[in-house]
């Protein structure tokens, strides 16, 4: 019998991937991991972060016995892509910005990337941008701070508005920006929220729909989905429970890194 569609993330952030997952694949069945002990990745050596993130989904695949790994997290898809396909017998779909898509559709050609400070600063950043943007003018923006706002949300705090807003501020430098690219898998769970808080009216745009698209092609026929999937957890469970709950998971169970 076929196994579920593993997605993994540092933290919270891949619920947004999920939530694409299953629009475009409703019957697969799903199961989640997140490195949530190690949060945030962004602040880590890399040599360290790909022997960890190698570690963390290769025990995550055996424990949920996926047939399907989604990096559902920008610095992991950068980072451990290659290290996790030499590892794993299974096909691994990774995450880039939107930034191909923000290009295209942008009527100004001013578009913005908001996300984690190293995913702004990383050289792969840069590539994507001169392959795929370069008529554009593209507004890099670290928000690091709405990552635990997400984390936060998922486990029922409330949002700070001014956080938001402050994260945000910075897009009113170009009154002809008119795209928003989501570079961070945790800042589409607060779409509505920054929207309103955003000191302009843009365009938003993330990834979860092309990764979904891509899931779809290279899924090696994934088991139906029946109740709640499996939810693991390297850290702390405490709020996830009811936070999980929504995006059709069961818990958290710990997972135990070798």
């Amino acid at each position: 019998m076929a196994g579920p569609i593993l997605v993994f993330d540092s933290g919270v952030g891949g619920l947004s991937v999920v939530a694409a997952l299953r629009r475009h694949l409703p019957d697969a069945a799903l199961a989640y991991v997140c490195d949530n002990a190690m949060l945030p990745y962004g602040t880590r050596p890399d040599a360290w972060l790909v022997e960890r993130i190698v570690a963390v989904c290769r025990a995550a695949v055996a424990q949920a016995g996926a047939d399907t790994l989604v990096v559902a997290c920008n610095t992991a898809s950068t980072l451990a892509l290659e290290g996790l396909r030499e590892a794993l017998s299974i096909p691994v779909v990774g995450t880039v910005p939107a930034i191909k898509p923000a290009a295209q559709q942008s009527r100004s050609g001013h578009i913005a990337l908001l996300a984690t400070s190293a995913t702004v600063s990383r050289p792969y950043t840069q590539r994507l941008i001169d392959s795929f943007a370069p008529h554009c003018r593209v507004l890099r923006l670290a928000a690091d701070p709405l990552v635990a706002e997400a984390e936060a949300w998922i486990r029922g705090g409330s949002l700070d508005v001014t956080v938001l807003r402050a994260a945000l501020a910075p897009l009113a430098a170009d009154p002809r920006l008119d795209t928003v690219i989501l570079g961070c898998t945790h800042f589409p769970l607060l779409g509505s929220a920054l929207a309103a808080a955003a000191p302009g009216d843009y365009d938003w745009v993330d990834s979860g729909d092309a990764i979904a698209r891509r899931t779809a092609q290279v899924a090696l026929s994934p088991d139906a989905w029946r109740g709640r999937g499996a939810s693991l957890v390297t850290g702390s469970a405490v709020g996830l429970g009811d936070g999980f709950a929504p995006f059709g998971f069961a818990p958290p169970a710990l997972l135990r890194v070798p």
